[in-house]
């Protein structure tokens, strides 16, 4: 009979089905259910470093004396992270599986000091995330992979546990910055981070929020990526994140090279009801295929030739529109 039993950071997990960080695990409460449900692991809501900017400059008096202003910010932060260890401690107490902490940033500044004392409060490892857009018109080329090469490296020097780096989609060449992150000590590679969905009301001629939900198409990205990146760098762990909604996209991701999954919207939407389908489904086509362990397919289907043809660029596209009439 098979086992779903699949190693990603250095940790063990009994299958490979990860939440992501999201409203789904804010909570002892929630995260306690999601267990029960039967996940892998948990991802932790992040801790934002924008909300916490935000919130202390909306807090801070301009008029304040300036010792009173910086008082107020370092209330703030201090506040919300004695809020996440706490988070984390409950968690640990009924979740008996990998429970990761979440930091999303974008400066290079106070995170040293947090991710200690997350590893501190029982995280079993952190997933950083640096997810923003380069729109500034001076911006240097190649100063923002640059970013998440420091700001992990900075890390590195202070916790001993795993560090994941959770991308974006906007990166001109993801495999050569993996393979800089591998260098310097990440664990693993999370592809892909999502990034808010803007639309525009033409009646009310205004900006608004877009889907918040992802959908099976943007799997695709996390296929194409992954099976690149695992059959280049390959010494360490990927998790595809974003539009898993079956069981069937949770196999096409280890068959591209992932050795677990991120998943949030579909729980939202379908409940956490959705754990026990999946992983009857993996049971059920892993014994029709003859697998008995992940490894066994993982990155099956991944770039095999590396000097020959990548099947997930250019020279398959032209072929598949070859045949179109």
């Amino acid at each position: 009979m098979a086992t779903l039993k699949t190693f990603f950071a250095g940790l063990e997990l009994r299958n490979p089905i990860i939440v992501s960080s999201s409203g789904l695990t804010d909570s002892v409460e929630k995260n306690q259910k999601l267990y029960e449900a039967g996940v892998g692991a948990i991802v932790l809501k992040s801790l934002f470093e924008e909300q916490i900017m935000l919130e202390a400059d909306w807090l801070g008096d301009p008029n304040m004396y300036p010792e009173g202003s910086d008082y107020l910010v370092e209330y703030v932060r201090q506040h919300k992270l004695s809020e996440y260890l706490e988070l984390i401690k409950e968690t640990k107490k009924v979740c008996p599986i990998p429970v990761i902490a979440s930091i999303n940033c974008y400066q290079d500044i106070e995170w040293i000091d947090f991710a200690t004392q997350m590893e501190t409060a029982g995280a079993d490892a952190i997933e950083i995330n640096i997810l923003a857009f380069q729109t500034d018109i001076h911006y240097t080329y190649g100063s923002f992979e640059q970013r998440h090469i420091d700001i992990l490296s900075h890390i590195k020097k202070t916790v001993r546990i795993p560090i994941i780096m959770k991308l974006g989609n906007n990166l001109t060449n993801p495999v050569t910055l993996i393979d800089q992150l591998y260098a310097n000590g990440a664990a693993a590679v999370v592809l892909f981070n999502r990034f808010y969905q803007p639309d525009i009301d033409i009646e009310q001629l205004k900006q608004i929020p877009g889907n918040v939900f992802s959908t099976r198409a943007e799997l695709a990205k996390s296929l194409r990526w992954i099976g690149i990146a695992s059959a280049v760098v390959n010494k360490l762990d990927y998790a595809a994140s974003g539009g898993i909604h079956s069981p069937e996209d949770i196999v096409k991701a280890i068959l591209a090279g992932a050795s677990a999954v991120e998943i949030c919207s579909a729980f939202y939407q379908g409940g956490y009801g959705l754990v026990g389908e999946y992983i009857r489904f993996l049971n059920l086509w892993m014994d029709g295929k003859g697998m008995e362990t992940i490894a066994q397919f993982k990155g099956m289907l991944n770039i095999k030739d590396l000097n020959g043809v990548n099947t997930f660029e250019r020279a398959q596209f032209m072929k598949y529109f070859s045949g179109r009439k």
